[in-house]
């Protein structure tokens, strides 16, 4: 097995086919295919699935690709810092469910470093991609939340990649909408006024378990569904549609503007509440870089008691 290998593997995954990863690679799809062919005999399992829409990574491919990408970045790491060049720039990534307030605590740790000796990087992601971020050491660091519904098995799979969660708050649900919406002058909503307005969710992917949906209630029956993946999609649709999610309640207008509020979600003998715990997911027994810490203390602070912050925004 070579270095080289390892990087066919993690961009054919990347790409999702034989063709488009030869014209990234700049090699032929023959040899691709054969260098990949080598590498299965070799280990003793099929990496891949074969099809005519391309390929897709088998139960054995899934687990491979999680070591492999995670040995191939400390590999481009060292190579950047003792190879010729010898110019590497200290990195910091996180990778976060779609928090403004993660956004904003890392512009604020951001601000503190010289950007043209740092490479700093932010990836609001879907969940899975989280815990896959920080198990390979792309992201040093990862926000997502657990609820009584997602719990066992997010933990499960943390426990799984060798990572802890570390709480940072508890919050319970709120409608978050804009200002403009028929329901934006209620003290709180149900989810019977919620009925004729489309309820909008992040998109986990095709094949994700609804254990990883990013919004807190999401075992509800909504009768109109919508997903995105981005957060300004997301607040387009707020306005255009009348549409709604349900969020943290915390607030960062500096980010997202004054034309987006939220409502305590207030529950029946059907739809009960839930508490969200959010907090960040790191290696275990692994230290916090500078950076890390500085990011952690921005969060927490931005989270303390009594901030304009809570109970007003995602």
């Amino acid at each position: 097995m070579t270095l080289q290998q390892l990087y066919y593997v993690v961009i054919i995954s990347e790409t999702g086919s034989l063709n488009k990863a030869a014209e990234v690679l700049y090699i032929a799809q023959p040899s691709l295919s054969s260098a990949i062919k080598e590498l299965e005999k070799e280990l003793g399992i099929v990496i891949f699935h074969r099809s005519g829409k391309g390929v897709s990574l088998t139960n054995d491919g899934a687990e491979f690709i999680l070591h492999a990408k995670q040995l191939y970045y400390q590999y481009e790491t060292l190579l950047e810092k003792y190879g010729r060049s010898g110019t590497l720039k200290k990195k910091f990534g996180v990778s976060t469910q779609h928090y403004s307030f993660v956004v904003k605590a890392f512009v604020e740790m951001v601000k503190a470093y010289n950007t043209a000796e740092y490479e700093f990087a932010i990836r609001e992601t879907r969940t899975r991609e989280i815990i896959e971020d920080v198990n390979t050491l792309k992201s040093e660091i990862g926000i997502l939340y657990l609820s009584d519904f997602n719990r066992k098995i997010i933990t499960k799979l943390l426990n799984t990649n060798n990572l802890e969660f570390h709480k940072l708050i508890e919050c319970n649900a709120y409608v978050y909408l804009w200002r403009g919406h028929p329901l934006a002058e209620y003290k709180s909503i149900c989810f019977s006024q919620l009925e004729n307005y489309p309820c909008l969710s992040f998109e986990q992917g095709d094949n994700s378990s609804f254990y990883f949906a990013e919004e807190i209630l999401s075992t509800n029956e909504y009768p109109r569904t919508i997903k995105a993946n981005d957060r300004a999609t997301m607040l387009n649709l707020m306005i255009g549609l009348n549409g709604y999610t349900l969020c943290s309640g915390i607030i960062c207008e500096e980010l997202n503007g004054t034309d987006f509020i939220t409502i305590p979600f207030e529950a029946d003998v059907e739809h009960e509440n839930s508490t969200m715990e959010i907090g960040y997911i790191v290696k275990k027994n692994m230290l916090l870089s500078e950076m890390g810490r500085l990011y952690i203390e921005e969060i927490k602070h931005y989270l303390q008691p009594g901030s304009e912050s809570i109970g007003q925004d995602a």
